[in-house]
């Protein structure tokens, strides 16, 4: 059987997502506790996971067994990273924010291990949760607004026993409400605050996904500058709103049997959306 891989997707590297990179790889080498905040749907959480190779590990680390031979590229992706990516459960108590975080972190440690001792043929793995080195550079804690006090500590401590780089992600104002606990804010070394795409960079976005879809953005349309006025206006450069108003462009383009985006297109595909405050 071959295990299900996500989907790549046509990624963009956005200005957002490099300064994101440069601050992730900061916190790392510099084994600090980084904060990221922005609003929701700006990309935080898209450009944390694709710096981790996250979604290309998620499956294997989650469905724990039996290994395959395509697990191999997995164990090289994480070995570069360095990096886990935990999001703590709604509700969840700090015993069991524990125990999920020591089983994926032990897990990758041990397909990093798998990389880095490949070419040793008698190499015997044991494939626990509770064995192995520590090769873990990183931890990227998404909605961190969830975690408890007693969370908060245990990360702490972990940060100090493992030296390792923490970065907490959350919403705008996470570095006050952090701030509350004198012990672990005393190590914040870095603050990042994750930004909406900018005006400039909304158009490259859509110049690349315009030319998925087979259109050219010109300029001197005035259909497109139309369009991309409205897209401009309706998403404000929050990065998810984007992804599902595009998502929505091109049900509208195909169902209607339409070869140009006009800002007629863009309000059809924007009634259908739920648009909350972002």
């Amino acid at each position: 059987m071959v295990r299900n891989r996500p989907s790549a997707g046509s990624f963009i590297a956005t200005k957002e997502h490099r300064r994101f990179n440069e601050f992730a790889n900061a916190v790392r080498k510099h084994r600090y506790i980084g904060l990221c905040y922005g609003r929701a749907g700006v990309g935080k959480t898209l450009s944390a996971r694709r710096y981790a190779r996250w979604d290309k590990a998620i499956d294997l680390l989650t469905n724990w067994g039996p290994r395959e031979d395509s697990d191999l590229e997995v164990y090289a992706s994480l070995a570069r990273s360095r990096a886990v990516v935990f999001t703590p459960s709604v509700g969840s108590n700090f015993r069991e924010m524990k125990k999920d975080l020591r089983h994926i972190m032990s897990r990758v440690d041990i397909c990093i291990e798998q990389h880095l001792e490949a070419k040793k043929p008698d190499k015997v793995m044991i494939m626990g949760p509770e064995y192995g080195k520590k090769y873990v550079q990183l931890l990227i804690v998404d909605e961190a607004e969830r975690l408890s006090v007693q969370s908060l500590e245990y990360l702490r401590d972990l940060f100090d026993q493992d030296g390792i780089g923490l970065i907490l992600i959350g919403m705008p104002g996470i570095e006050k409400q952090l701030s509350r606990y004198a012990q672990l804010y005393s190590r914040v070394g870095f603050s990042h605050q994750y930004r909406p795409l900018g005006n400039e960079e909304l158009r490259f976005v859509l110049t690349r996904r315009w030319k998925n879809l087979g259109f050219g953005l010109e300029d001197t349309e005035f259909s497109d500058a139309q369009a991309v006025a409205a897209i401009v206006r309706i998403t404000g450069g929050n990065f998810r709103l984007l992804q599902r108003l595009l998502i929505q462009i091109e049900r509208v383009l195909k169902i209607n049997d339409l070869s140009t985006i006009s800002d007629d297109v863009v309000e059809a595909a924007r009634s259908t959306l739920v648009i909350g405050a972002t």
